[in-house]
């Protein structure tokens, strides 16, 4: 029997006739990058390759690497194996991974969304024999509201906030979430201030050519009274610390997808959760699997397990895999015994099969 043209190995997706990985997460002479974010582009390989939006992100995160980058639909040969880049959605620069060798197409997802937020490169289904995707939210009861109306809630509430001499914290993963958030935001009501973490992210950014609203890091000059009187853009991390702390009093929102479930804000001590994810939704994932016509979908992370029994009920041939993505929302993830407490109220017609018979956890 013929070797598949990508093997899922202990380092990562693996394509022997190219000799090379794709997010590999442990180290390797040749690994092709999908994105930026820490569960898919780790530190100690030999050789990087990229798409070239990522390319300063990648070098403030990884430091000096080899890294070579290249636009979409760009092609790049190993071996004779033909490896081109395609819009995934997800963050400035994502990239799902088109692998073709004799006839046979592979697609790697990466992690991506299919609606258009504004600021990445949307979502193009890319044909192929076989899709290996991403199914972090893969459950019914997530489903996104149009981003228009998400920020028209957060800017009616930091306009509010404003009339009633509150500062305003919103938090988002500073690579993604926070440039999106960023250019959404009614810059007539305020400055935009940053934590550093987000701050060197829009930076580096920045000297990639991309174009950002203006923002300014807090550092310790900063003063209070004035920076209370914007927006104070923050990453998870920051939750909680004495640095949050010191521009009381303060109403936080948090931007996560986790906020579908009935009491993620509520744990996370947030005034206000926005339903605000970088992934695709419930319908997301299963149109952009139509879309590439695949003989086969491998899943490999998120609810895999209730994901994969659903789609070979309608008809896919699909397969649950293990790797080590999923681990760059973890601070806004839930654990299983908090997704069967959201879930147990939910009609039927939300929850997933997992959350039914107990056997799957959120990731």
């Amino acid at each position: 029997m013929a070797k598949p043209l990508l093997e899922f190995t202990d380092r990562g997706i693996y394509c022997d006739q190219g000799r090379f990985y794709i997010d590999p997460w442990k180290p390797v002479d040749d690994a092709v990058i999908t994105h930026a974010h820490a569960d898919h582009a780790y530190w100690g390989h030999k050789n990087y390759l990229a798409h070239h939006l990522s390319r300063e992100v990648l070098y403030y995160r990884l430091g000096e690497i080899n890294l070579q980058t290249v636009a979409y639909n760009e092609p790049v040969y190993k071996n004779g194996v033909k490896i081109t880049l395609h819009p995934a959605g997800h963050v400035i620069g994502s990239a799902q991974i088109r692998v073709e060798y004799k006839d046979t197409v592979w697609v790697v997802s990466g992690d991506y969304k299919t609606d258009d937020d504004g600021v990445s490169d949307p979502f193009e289904p890319v044909k192929c024999h076989h899709f290996i995707s991403e199914c972090t939210f893969g459950m019914p009861v997530y489903s996104w509201k149009p981003q228009a109306e998400i920020f028209t809630d957060v800017n009616n509430w930091w306009q509010n906030n404003l009339q009633h001499d509150l500062a305003t914290v919103i938090v988002g993963y500073s690579l993604g979430k926070a440039q999106r958030i960023l250019q959404n935001l009614n810059m007539d009501l305020g400055k935009v201030y940053t934590h550093g973490v987000i701050e060197n992210t829009n930076e580096a950014l920045r000297r990639n050519g991309v174009t950002l609203n203006p923002t300014e890091r807090i550092t310790a000059e900063s003063v209070k009274t004035e920076v209370r009187k914007g927006i104070i853009l923050a990453p998870p991390s920051a939750v909680g610390t004495p640095w949050m702390r010191k521009f009381q009093p303060y109403s936080f929102g948090y931007c996560s997808g986790w906020m579908a479930l009935r009491g993620a804000k509520r744990r996370r001590a947030a005034d206000r959760g926005f339903i605000m994810s970088d992934h695709a939704d419930w319908n997301g994932l299963v149109s952009a699997i139509d879309a590439t016509g695949c003989e086969c979908v491998y899943l490999t992370h998120g609810y895999t397990a209730s994901f994969t029994r659903y789609l070979n009920e309608i008809g896919f041939n699909a397969k649950e895999v293990h790797t080590l993505y999923g681990g760059e929302e973890e601070d806004a993830g839930i654990t299983e015994k908090e997704e069967k407490e959201e879930t147990a109220e939910l009609p039927d017609t939300e929850r997933s099969p997992a959350v039914n018979d107990g056997q799957e956890a959120a990731k």
